[in-house]
C-alpha cells in the first residue's frame, strides 16, 4: 500500500479545523441605519434646538440694545464734532467740544468692542451646547440602534449617513430590507412627552428676525443659512 506523505495528513487536518471553525461562527447578517436621519428626528434634539433658538433670539435683542447705545454715542460724537467747528462758538468752547468728541470716539470704540466680544462669546457658548447635545444624543442613538440590530440577529451594523474623504457615501448601496432606521426612530421617540395644549384664548406672536445683519448671532448647525 502506498503511504501518503505526512504533509497531506497535516493539510487535511488543517482543512477540517477550518471547516469546524467556520461552522461554529454565526451566519453573517448585516443591518443598516441612517444615524443622521435618526438624530434629526429625535424629539430631544428638536426640543433642545428650540431652547437654543430662544436663547439666540434673547442674545440678539441684547446685541441690538448695545447697538442702539452705540448709535446714540455716534450721534453725540457728531454733535460735538460740529460744535468744535462752529465759528459762532468761542475758541475755548470749540476746543472743549473737540476734546469731548475725542473722548466720545473712545466710548464708541469701547462699545463696539463690547458688542463684538458679547457676540463672539454667545456664538461660542451656543456652539458648545450644540456639540454637547449632539454628542449625548448620538451616543444614545448608537446604543439604541445596536439593540435594535441585535433583535434582528445582526452580526454587523453599518451607518449609511457618513461620507468618505471624496464626498461619496461610505455605503453606496444596501437593500431596504436591511434598513432599520425607521425602527430606531420609533424606539428613540417612544418616551416623547405628549404635546402641551395652549391655554384658551392665548396667542403666540410670530417672531420677527432683526433687519440689521450685525445683530444676527450666527451659530453653525442652528442658524438657517440664507438662500
Amino acid at each position: 500500500m502506498t503511504k501518503l506523505p505526512s504533509s497531506l495528513f497535516a493539510l487535511a487536518g488543517f482543512a477540517a479545523f477550518a471547516l469546524l471553525a467556520q461552522a461554529q461562527q454565526p451566519a453573517l447578517k448585516i443591518c443598516v441605519v441612517d444615524i443622521g436621519k435618526v438624530y434629526d428626528a429625535h424629539y430631544e434634539k428638536q426640543e433642545k434646538e428650540a431652547e437654543l433658538r430662544t436663547d439666540q433670539e434673547k442674545a440678539e435683542e441684547q446685541i441690538e440694545n448695545l447697538n442702539k447705545e452705540g448709535r446714540a454715542l455716534v450721534d453725540q460724537y457728531k454733535q460735538l464734532l460740529d460744535q468744535s467747528k462752529n465759528p459762532a462758538l468761542t475758541p475755548e468752547a470749540q476746543a472743549k467740544a473737540s476734546d469731548d468728541a475725542k473722548k466720545k470716539l473712545d466710548d464708541i470704540n469701547s462699545k463696539q468692542n463690547e458688542v463684538n466680544t458679547f457676540k463672539t462669546n454667545v456664538e461660542r457658548e451656543l456652539q458648545q451646547r450644540i456639540q454637547n447635545i449632539r454628542s449625548v444624543l448620538i451616543d444614545e442613538i448608537s446604543r439604541t440602534a445596536t439593540d435594535v440590530a441585535k433583535r434582528h440577529g445582526a452580526t454587523l451594523l453599518f451607518d449609511k449617513s457618513g461620507a468618505s474623504i471624496y464626498g461619496a457615501n461610505v455605503l453606496l448601496y444596501s437593500d431596504p430590507a436591511y434598513d432599520i432606521t425607521d425602527e430606531v426612530i420609533k424606539e428613540v421617540n417612544k418616551d416623547r412627552p405628549p404635546p402641551t395644549t395652549p391655554a384658551a384664548g392665548s396667542t403666540t406672536a410670530p417672531s420677527t428676525a432683526p433687519s440689521d445683519d450685525e445683530t444676527k448671532v450666527v451659530v453653525p448647525g442652528l442658524t438657517p443659512s440664507k438662500q
